[in-house]
């Protein structure tokens, strides 16, 4: 394997398959199948997802909502797709443990590094619910802070496009795919990869980013496997 431990990166949105909000069974038992196989080929995994198939701290805050109370409610709503998603990697035989930024003891650990990585050298799964425990941030954001702070090998954003382009690809029939981009270079295309606190975090702690379709059987193991899918953005 190229990459022995991974932080993948999931959107709530991604949680919705075809619906229009909410949680689809199907799209989440694809997800834990391609987990599984990673897993099992002795990879270490922590993922990180969005709340935005729920609640969107932002959306809330541009309707009038507090910004601090909209965040607060986006982090539980990944907390609630933490669980849904650990119920369907343990019905896979998948071994998992869910950690919240926020303590709340019935229904996952609080985040502790230290225990998170014990999980993970034991083979079990570590999903970390409620972003950062903070307002302001994104789980963009939670997602690389967790990866430096279990010293994974990459981040692996798994999207419904298949890498980063010039423009949207799903507006643009005529955009251009980057197979593999330096930080500096997203910064002077102002391409959109992740948030810039997101982004910058990475950047400085020299922590690789790589953008592919989660959607499509296969890539997660590929990219583990060290073949070249999606677009990779590296020192």
């Amino acid at each position: 394997m190229k990459y022995k431990r991974i932080l993948l990166k999931l959107s709530g949105e991604a949680l919705m398959g075809n619906r229009q909000y909410g949680i689809d069974t199907e799209r989440l038992e694809e997800y834990a199948a391609e987990i599984k196989k990673v897993v099992e080929k002795g990879c270490e995994v922590a993922i990180v997802i969005g709340g935005g198939n729920i609640f969107r701290g932002v959306a809330g805050a541009a309707k009038g909502m507090d910004r601090v109370q909209g965040d607060y409610m986006g982090m539980l709503a990944t907390v609630i797709n933490g669980m849904a998603l650990q119920g369907a990697l343990e019905d896979a035989g998948v071994k998992t443990r869910l950690q919240s930024a926020i303590e709340m003891d019935k229904v996952a650990e609080p985040f502790i590094k230290r225990r998170a990585v014990r999980h993970l050298e034991k083979g079990r799964v570590v999903i970390f619910g409620a972003g950062t425990g903070n307002p302001y941030f994104t789980t963009d954001t939670a997602a690389t802070l967790r990866a430096i702070e279990i010293d994974a090998d990459v981040i692996l954003k798994g999207t419904r496009v298949d890498g980063i382009y010039d423009s949207d690809p799903e507006k643009n029939e005529n955009a251009v795919k980057y197979n593999s981009l330096s930080f500096d270079e997203v910064y002077a295309k102002n391409l959109k990869v992740m948030d810039m606190t997101a982004f910058t975090l990475s950047h400085e702690n020299k922590l690789p980013i790589i953008v592919f379709d989660m959607n499509k059987d296969g890539n997660l193991e590929k990219i583990v496997d060290g073949e070249s899918v999606g677009t990779l953005v590296d020192l």
